[in-house]
């Protein structure tokens, strides 16, 4: 029999790839989205559908208990639901961390609780790294956000880790791209248009990771069983700014860009600024306190030997070809 699997916020960038993945593996996938949610990546026939309301408690159960009494529990959950930015930053609590409390409550109220549970959280749990040695982070360090953001997902972590002899894995990724992915997008198509812009003239040490060798990596995790605890998902080495710009410039084919590095106290006064200015429109911005923090930070280094030696995991793309396969992608979409 198939191993079934939940995946919520199946709509998104990252959920729309660990759908395709569950599916390369046979597995009986349920794609857990709102009534609202886009399905434009979400196209094989094979998905099933779970519209899950979280706003509501009771309808929220009442859905996952007529789910489970007619199809049984799963055999995987991957909670990759998450607010990334808000105009209210109460809201990165009640999704964050509020959603995440839910489903493990209803999970473990209706008898239903998976082999693994697995998080998707973020390399901003951690908070600043260090800027002076440039130090990777280890799974030893303590967490200590200095964002909102950061904080909400720590929070979801911590509830977790509460929980005795509930079978999770928690990812802390860092910088995810990839096709249909927008704000490393916005980045390639600023170079296409002949500049490159940059934040503080200090040395930054960037990482990432292709959003194919993320999702293959959670699958593997799951099939390793619960771990009860948290591992760093990146590419094995860093970038700096200049080597993603020349591996930009490579793949598009130009020879000239201009860079312009901001100065942070000209980032912070616009990021401000942006803020105030989404509280009338109601939009959240991309810029933002929130995001210059995370912009400001000089490392993003993080030591992925746990995740080698527990279950496997290693990258199949550097940024080269990761760059490479998503500005292709972009390029047939017509984005570019």
């Amino acid at each position: 029999m198939n191993k079934k699997i939940l995946i919520t916020g199946a709509g998104g960038f990252i959920g729309g790839y660990l759908v395709e993945e569950a599916l390369s593996r046979g597995y009986e996938t349920w794609a857990a989205v709102r009534k609202t949610t886009s399905r434009k990546f979400l196209t094989d026939e094979r998905i099933n559908f779970l519209e899950l309301d979280f706003t509501e408690e009771e309808i929220l159960h009442n859905t996952l208990k007529e789910h489970i009494d007619q199809h049984g529990k799963w055999d995987y959950v991957v909670h990759n639901l998450g607010l990334t930015k808000a105009t209210n930053y109460l809201d990165f609590e009640t999704v964050n961390y509020g959603c995440l409390k839910l489903i493990v409550d209803e999970l473990k109220g209706l008898d239903a609780v998976p082999e693994v549970f697995l998080m998707m959280s973020s390399l901003s749990v951690m908070g600043p790294g260090d800027d002076v040695n440039y130090t990777p982070f280890k799974s030893s360090d303590i967490p200590a956000p200095n964002t909102r953001y950061g904080t909400s997902k720590l929070k979801g972590e911590t509830y977790l880790q509460m929980q005795s002899d509930f079978p999770y894995t928690i990812f802390r990724c860092t910088g995810v791209y990839g096709p249909h992915e927008r704000d490393y997008f916005l980045m390639i198509k600023s170079i296409k248009r002949g500049f490159d812009f940059s934040v503080g003239f200090k040395k930054q040490m960037l990482t990432f990771i292709y959003v194919k060798d993320l999702a293959r990596g959670v699958m593997d995790a799951l099939e390793a069983g619960p771990k009860r605890k948290a591992y760093f998902m990146s590419e094995d080495r860093s970038y700096t700014q200049q080597e993603f710009r020349k591996i930009v410039l490579d793949k598009l084919g130009k020879k000239f860009v201009i860079p312009v590095t901001c100065p942070l106290w000209v980032v912070k006064i616009v990021c401000h600024v942006s803020e105030f200015i989404s509280r009338f429109t109601g939009k959240a911005s991309t810029l933002n306190p929130d995001k210059f923090r995370i912009l400001k930070q000089r490392n993003w280094l993080c030591d992925t030997t746990d995740a080698e030696r527990d279950f496997g995991f290693k990258t199949q793309y550097d940024l080269k070809q990761g760059i490479h396969e998503a500005i292709e992608w972009y390029k047939s979409a017509g984005w570019l």
